[in-house]
């Protein structure tokens, strides 16, 4: 039987790689996004189902869950890949883009799964994949607010093991590097210091360099692929770690320690 795999942020980025992917190995795919009506090359693709969701809106998840079904029939891998990342100081985060980081980044995640969490138990099998981020296990300057978002999605997913791993359903994170997708783009928010003129030094030599031409790895095939295998690879590996840089992050600060670690992002951004 054709395994179905259901994505969430399929329009761009690593979520359209991943549609790519599995549709080349021959899956039938849900792709969701918001805006389903401004996708043209993956509706031309056999086997792809295109249908809105908003991760924000519960009303469209169970909507879009019940197309997937109605058309597939089941849903053997969900891929939670919608995200959005508020940069700036907590100072000057409106009570508005708080809440969006939050709704988007982790509620999101949450209800999707609670509206395919039956599908798989009644199938007694399935994968869960999270797309966290090197940001789920280290920090950087100004994204305390996208950092807080995804450590606590590390802790959602690797405790839902514990309920679900038992049911025949398997929890998975994948942690890519810096790479070029829209994030960078319409989903990133540099929202900065606001007003407030003391942080300004500080966030513009940082901005200088993360907005730097070329930062960022192009290869997007490369988290597309952990992605697939992940989803195929029938153990339990809880972490999957994407990209050189995200490597080198993180076991700079597993091996060096947290001060040490500071210093090093600290002297990198020159604050």
């Amino acid at each position: 039987m054709k395994k179905t795999v259901f994505i969430t942020g399929a329009s761009s980025g690593f979520g359209k790689e991943t549609v790519l992917k599995f549709h080349n190995e021959g899956w039938n795919v849900i792709a969701t996004m918001r805006n389903p009506e401004k996708e043209t090359g993956l509706a031309a693709l056999e086997n792809v189902w295109i249908t809105r969701l908003d991760v924000t809106d519960k009303a469209s998840i169970t909507a879009a869950v019940n197309s997937g079904l109605e058309k597939f029939g089941r849903i053997d891998v969900l891929v939670n890949n919608a995200g959005y990342g508020a940069i700036g100081t907590i100072e000057a985060a409106s009570d508005e883009i708080i809440r969006r980081q939050f709704e988007v980044n982790l509620f999101g995640v949450i209800d999707v799964t609670r509206t395919v969490l039956p599908v798989m138990r009644r199938q007694q099998a399935g994968v869960i994949i999270n797309i966290s981020s090197m940001g789920g296990r280290i920090t950087i300057p100004f994204g305390a607010l996208y950092n807080a978002t995804k450590f606590a999605l590390e802790g959602l997913t690797e405790a839902m093991q514990y309920e679900l791993n038992p049911l025949g359903i398997r929890l998975k994170l994948i942690e890519p590097g810096s790479y070029r997708t829209n994030f960078n783009g319409s989903s990133m928010d540099f929202f900065g210091a606001g007003d407030v003129t003391d942080y300004q030094p500080i966030f513009e030599k940082f901005t200088a360099i993360a907005k730097s031409p070329g930062r960022g790895n192009t290869n997007l095939t490369e988290v597309s692929d952990a992605i697939y295998l992940a989803a195929t690879d029938a153990t339990e590996q809880l972490r999957y770690v994407v990209g050189a840089d995200a490597a080198h992050m993180i076991n700079y600060k597993l091996e060096k320690g947290d001060l040490a670690f500071k210093q090093m992002v600290s002297g990198h951004f020159g604050i």
